[in-house]
């Protein structure tokens, strides 16, 4: 299965990772995928893909079309089908704001048709695509999309959320959540609420998902792995609490993830990031 992707020009960059296009026929069928800091956008141009919670009293989901995803707080599994033809938007945690009309909290740990958010959107870009097979122009298609998309004026607080999210993002989440109110010179509630809505959840949960990150992203599954070190370099000081997040986080225990990983190596240039695991 091949991964392209770029990131997109601004000012789209200020709330995108990138946008990527997912074609071809995948190693594995069932992903499992953790919490990481991003919100999604999948446009399915392919057959029908399953979507699972981690929850077992969340019914599964066959998406034909498009989804809308917020930041997970929880793993979920995809199963793909035998084909893959996607394209897709990593959005920052805060960046879906300024490109839906609700609150970030409707889409956190759900998946929401695109028809839903985004009236006739899949049909244009559908007929923009038919079956061009050059992932340089399906991925302009998109972009000029969600250039149209992008709000001409921020919503309030979305500045606040951008400029602390951003701290978050390059400290991997090892800011005091109450250093980041006391900077910007708010209280810590009044930050929670606007997180909660332009990113869905608040910023301490965000600084969890990006200390996970960072310790997952740092894993080399071909040397010797020295749990401790790790977990201490990503700013966990309490062992145990790092074991129930990280079995919480990907349904494994440190020992079993990196067995997993190593007997199914990531393919060269896909996924983007270790995250994502082959799923039993």
């Amino acid at each position: 299965m091949e991964y392209v992707g770029r990131v997109p020009a601004p000012p789209l960059d200020r709330f995108i990772d990138d946008i990527y296009c997912l074609t071809g026929v995948p190693r594995h069928r069932r992903m499992n995928v953790p919490p990481m800091p991003s919100a999604h956008l999948f446009i399915n141009l392919g057959e029908p893909v399953r979507l699972r919670d981690s929850d077992p009293s969340v019914p599964s989901a066959v998406l034909t079309d498009g989804w809308f995803m917020g930041v997970w707080t929880r793993r979920f599994l995809v199963e793909y089908p035998a084909r893959v033809r996607l394209v897709g938007v990593h959005f920052k945690p805060w960046g879906i704001s300024p490109f839906v009309d609700m609150p970030a909290t409707e889409l956190r740990d759900r998946w929401v048709p695109v028809d839903a958010v985004w009236q006739r959107s899949l049909d244009r870009i559908r007929d923009q695509v038919g079956d061009m097979t050059s992932a340089t122009g399906t991925l302009r298609v998109l972009e000029e999309e969600l250039r149209s998309r992008l709000a001409e004026a921020p919503s309030r607080g979305l500045g606040l959320v951008q400029h602390t999210g951003g701290r978050l993002e390059t400290a991997h989440g090892a800011v005091p959540v109450g250093a980041l109110a006391d900077a910007a010179g708010v209280s810590g509630n009044h930050l929670a609420t606007q997180f909660k809505f332009h990113v869905g959840v608040t910023p301490k949960r965000v600084a969890r998902i990006y200390r996970f990150a960072r310790l997952i992203l740092s894993v080399d599954a071909l040397r010797p792995v020295d749990w401790s070190d790790l977990a201490h370099t990503a700013g966990y000081f309490d062992r145990a609490h790092f074991s129930r997040e990280f079995k919480d986080f990907t349904g494994h225990t440190p020992t079993e993830y990196l067995a997993l990983r190593r007997r199914f190596p990531a393919e060269r240039g896909f996924p983007p990031d270790s995250g994502p695991m082959p799923a039993a």
